[in-house]
């Protein structure tokens, strides 16, 4: 005789739309155990896949349920290399009237952790609605959606927010950084510089998600000038900044008063910054910023940039205010880079001719490594 859960399990398929509903409630309590999932074959998790695309009550709980199993290796892997399945997934996420947008968001960001999900990266599909994006590449539509969607003008219904893991996860292929710090056809801007504006966004998942992608951005050493100056001090083209420092440091600055030598040398979003000024409250995306700061002192012309806008008064600040040891422990790091002197023969030619050299060496002394 089989079990009640069994029994569940099975109606899963069933052809009755209200015997399904059922099932799928009661199973969203039990899905914490995706072995209850995986017998026969996973045909379980087959007919999860197939509920996506049912009624909006069934889709939502299936998806719920997904999410919660799709941790389990084996399940991971059965979901992320269904191509058709991907699919179904991107067409409901970038539909503005999806109403389980978020669940989906969810869905992908935890299909992500495996590298198979990268093929998105180059992956090219239908367009979607042109409110969403005109983009034919995957990856950009999904931006567009995490950009678009915060403030829920782009469907009432989702945030996106989620997508900023899947984010920080394409950040950790070659590929997928290249795909950031690269101008985009169908806009003219460089993705990364999008995600600026969350840095100290009020959710807690945005700002964990953009500071993982950028600390992850900021290994590609040749790139760094898109982190430490703007537009207009960078030359044209692809080798403009993107002015990305300012938002690296302002989760950073806390609303202490400065040297006035120091304050007029920082960068003006910088300075005279309100007396309620809230430094990042969770000390591990606070340790993620501080560590790409670390980064970008892998060059000479980094360090200096650094130095010239003053970003030593801004980490003692931090160091002196914020009682967490990771936190304490970068912040050193980064203060012995700074305020170090420089060897005469340490020019940026022979800096930059070492930049693979200092890369490793800076993730060999502070343990940095690229996230999610």
């Amino acid at each position: 005789m089989p079990t009640e859960i069994e029994e569940l399990v099975e109606f899963l398929h069933h052809g009755n739309t209200q015997i399904r509903q059922i099932a799928c409630e009661n199973l969203v309590g039990l899905s914490s155990d995706p072995s209850i999932f995986k017998s026969p074959q996973l045909v379980p998790v087959k007919d999860l896949k197939l509920l996506v695309r049912d009624y909006a009550p069934i889709a939502k709980n299936a998806l719920t349920i997904l999410i919660n199993i799709s941790h389990d290796a084996e399940i991971l892997k059965y979901l992320v290399e269904d191509d058709a399945f991907v699919e179904v997934l991107l067409k409901k996420i970038t539909d503005p009237k999806e109403p389980s947008a978020n669940e989906v968001a969810m869905l992908l960001s935890n299909l992500a952790k495996s590298d198979h999900l990268a093929r998105l990266i180059t992956l090219q599909r239908t367009l979607p609605d042109k409110t969403i994006s005109t983009s034919p590449y995957a990856l950009d539509q999904l931006f567009d959606c995490f950009v678009k969607g915060a403030d829920g003008s782009l469907n009432p219904k989702a945030n996106y927010d989620y997508l900023s893991y899947l984010l920080a996860d394409m950040s950790r292929h070659q590929s997928g950084r290249d795909h950031f710090l690269s101008i985009r056809e169908y806009d003219g801007v460089v993705p990364i510089s999008k995600l600026t504006v969350f840095t100290e966004h009020t959710s807690h998942v945005r700002r964990e998600g953009v500071a993982s992608t950028i600390k992850n951005a900021a290994f590609e050493v040749d790139k760094h000038h898109l982190f430490l100056h703007d537009e207009a001090g960078s030359g044209t083209g692809e080798d403009t900044g993107a002015n990305l420092l300012p938002y690296i440091l302002l989760p950073i600055a806390g609303s202490e008063e400065y040297a006035d030598d120091e304050t007029a040398n920082m960068l003006p979003d910088l300075q005279l910054l309100p007396p309620d000024k809230a430094r990042e409250s969770d000390p591990k995306i606070l340790a993620t910023h501080l560590e790409t700061l670390l980064l970008l002192t892998t060059t000479r012309s980094g360090r200096e940039r650094l130095r010239d806008v003053q970003v030593y008064p801004i980490i003692r600040e931090c160091h002196a205010n914020v009682q967490d040891a990771d936190v304490k422990e970068v912040c050193d790091r980064l203060v012995q880079v700074l305020m170090r002197d420089e060897a005469e023969d340490d020019d940026e030619g022979n800096d930059d001719g070492n930049k693979q050299n200092r890369i490793q060496e800076v993730d060999d002394d502070t343990t940095i490594e690229e996230v999610f």
